[in-house]
């Protein structure tokens, strides 16, 4: 999952996505529209813009954790605060069925089943996904229909 409120949000998003696609070991196989909400957890800051990208990768869950860590680093992200407003946010959301508790890393994503701006870019580039302990993706959008989120460009060509 992909997320930015901060400075070129779509900018942001693009240059992430052209930085994980140069990683080696690491294959981006598809990518969502972009879409636009409002923060959840954090009232008053400007709208966020997210995606959802599918990748191939051989790499562990923690080590793919640290190179989404590092890369928002890169990148200009500074965690002054929690729900702070973010240059960029990227969450490890699902990795293949694995469910991981672990005290850096809990996949499925806790609260992906929770929020359109998630499932509905998911949805869209896996119309099939599941999400291991709470089911259908597709399923669980349609409960979701309240929560505003509006798509806002295509998907960039990878």
């Amino acid at each position: 999952g992909l997320g930015a409120n901060l400075g070129n949000p779509a900018g942001q998003i693009r240059a992430a996505l052209e930085d994980l696609g140069r990683v080696p070991g690491v294959r981006v196989l598809r990518s969502s529209s972009l879409y636009a909400s409002a923060p959840v957890d954090a009232p008053g800051q400007p709208d966020f813009v997210n995606a959802v990208v599918m990748i191939e990768t051989a790499l562990a869950p923690h080590l793919l954790l640290r190179l989404l860590l590092d890369l928002e680093a890169r990148l200009g992200r500074v965690r002054s605060f929690p729900n702070a407003p973010r240059s960029l946010d990227l969450d490890l959301l699902l990795y293949g069925e694995e469910t991981l508790d672990l005290p850096e890393l809990r996949v499925p994503h806790p609260r992906m089943h929770l929020r359109r701006f998630v499932l509905e870019p998911l949805v869209e580039i896996s119309p099939d996904a599941t999400i291991p302990g709470h089911g259908s993706a597709m399923r669980l959008l349609a409960g979701l229909a309240s929560q505003n989120v509006k798509t806002l460009a295509a998907p960039f060509k990878i």
